[in-house]
């Protein structure tokens, strides 16, 4: 039997042990997560300019605005499309560092909210490696960590959940994806980190539901890959899509209608997108399945354990732009080549990421109808309905001809006595000047640039709007005077300058 330790003994036997256990620093990670992550996540500081779609000579003052990140493979960072959209300076800083390195954006898509940053000092990636990306998506109840910066401090957080849900989904026009729902907590600030499954990436954080407790979603590898292969070229084409109206058929009377047998499903297509005699789909066409996979009757396939919309399909078996579907027609089955297409021609467009165009003449500025412009007249919906304008007739229309745009009043008309007791015309579509129908914002410019007529006669389309009247001249004087007394710098955005300054034809 062994003497018992003196005290001295156990003192010296303690310190022995403690000095043969290795540093916390140097135990083995938990196994939740990935001794690489950390160091692979990083902080992003922007300042945004955005439009001002209002006010279309200037921009919306500065905001500051963080988010996060991921470095991936190229030394380049990746992050969502909205914690850079508009940023005029772009800042990123290592977890655990004080420094800030500035960036650039090197490719983004507004689309599926993503966006590829490149650093001006590249040594900051020689100890930083990329954080390696899942090759397959991860299944529900699968448990997944999210890194970030969010609001509330200034250190890397980590939150813990699970997968609730995977569907597909709309993104922001004309763009769908996968998308991915968990439960771990997702705040602002979040928006770009990696959400993570074992050693992996599974996808990356971009938003919550707002009044939703514990729903968050995050972009899946998938939808990621086919980004980073997309620009790899140095532009981004997007994801090819169908923009047909469809409803489901599932009602029996439906299935009268058609004579369709009960065996047989799909999808009804109600309207096509397009007037073309050469295009393969029509009316009451059944779609019943896409390339070899059936499509059933609320628009869903089986993608292995996941039953997604059918649209799913379009990235993975499109080729050469066209798509490969079965239909019943008129009780016949055939087989059809259908052309899709990344984007949809609008008459009012999305700025995607561009500054409105605009030009002044005399008290009234003019610019293009854009999502942006329409979005601030919401409460206006009623009245644009009421007095029959394009803004609201048009709103999902196609362009009628190449280079068609609905022009705008953007403002209200500055101050000055060449507009004295006219009713504000804001938001108004001009329709023709002086007789002459206007078919986009340089076809107005041109026109009065080549004007001659003593007045200026604006006509808007709708009813119930005012036609001004202004003496030309008086409105070619007043105009630089208008410019001086409300600080503005040019009259027009370069576009539209360089056709004023250009010489009739």
């Amino acid at each position: 039997m062994l003497p018992p330790l003196r005290p001295s003994a156990l003192l010296r036997l303690v310190i022995l042990t403690l000095s043969a256990m290795p540093p916390l620093a140097a135990q083995a990670p938990s196994a939740d997560k990935a001794p690489s992550v950390e160091t692979s996540v990083v902080k992003i500081f922007s300042t945004m300019r955005y439009p001002d779609p209002y006010k279309p000579w200037t921009k919306q003052g500065p905001r500051e605005s963080t988010g996060s990140g991921v470095i991936i493979e190229g030394k380049r960072i990746l992050t969502n499309a909205h914690v850079v959209l508009y940023a005029t300076q772009v800042q990123v800083q290592a977890n655990q560092s004080g420094d800030k390195i500035t960036a650039t954006v090197e490719s983004i898509s507004q689309g599926i909210d993503l966006a590829v940053l490149r650093l001006d000092d590249e040594s900051f990636f020689d100890h930083r490696p990329p954080l390696p990306r899942a090759a397959k998506l991860p299944a529900v109840k699968d448990s997944v960590l999210v890194y970030g910066f969010p609001a509330g401090g200034a250190t890397l957080a980590i939150t813990k959940g699970i997968i609730s849900r995977i569907d597909f989904t709309p993104y922001n026009f004309p763009t769908s994806g996968l998308r991915i729902q968990i439960d771990a907590a997702i705040n602002p600030g979040n928006s770009g980190g990696p959400a993570v499954d074992g050693e992996k990436m599974i996808g990356l954080a971009f938003s919550r539901l707002g009044g939703g407790d514990n729903i968050g979603y995050i972009i899946p590898c998938e939808e990621i890959e086919l980004f980073l292969a997309d620009v790899a070229d140095g532009r981004f084409d997007g994801k090819p899509a169908m923009f047909d109206t469809m409803q489901t058929f599932q009602n029996p009377a439906l299935r009268r209608f058609l004579k369709i047998p009960k065996d047989t499903e799909g999808m009804i297509i109600t309207q096509t997108d397009t007037n073309d005699p050469s295009y393969p789909l029509k009316q009451w066409d059944l779609i019943t399945a896409i390339g070899d996979t059936k499509i059933d009757n609320e628009g869903m396939v089986k993608v292995g354990d996941l039953r997604l919309n059918f649209q799913y399909l379009l990235q993975k078996t499109a080729r050469n732009g066209r798509v490969p579907f079965t239909i019943v027609r008129g009780g016949a089955e055939m087989k059809i080549e259908l052309p899709v297409a990344a984007k949809r021609p609008m008459l009012i467009p999305d700025l995607d990421g561009a500054y409105p165009p605009y030009f002044i003449y005399g008290p009234m500025v003019f610019s293009t109808a854009t999502q942006l412009f329409l979005g601030g007249l919401n409460n206006a919906a009623i009245p644009l309905s009421a007095s029959r304008s394009p803004l609201a007739l048009r709103r999902a229309d196609k362009p009628a001809f190449p280079g068609e745009e609905l022009v705008v009043v953007s403002s209200p008309f500055f101050t000055h006595k060449l507009a004295i007791d006219y009713s504000q015309a804001q938001s108004n579509v001009v329709e023709k000047v002086n007789g002459t129908v206007i078919k986009n914002l340089a076809h107005l410019v041109a026109v009065l640039r080549d004007l001659t007529d003593e007045f200026v006669v604006f006509e808007f389309a709708g009813r119930r709007f005012e036609t001004p009247v202004f003496p030309r001249q008086a409105m070619l004087a007043a105009t630089e005077e208008i410019l001086i007394d409300n600080g503005i710098r040019a009259q027009g955005s370069p576009d539209t300058l360089a056709v004023w300054n250009a010489k009739s034809k």
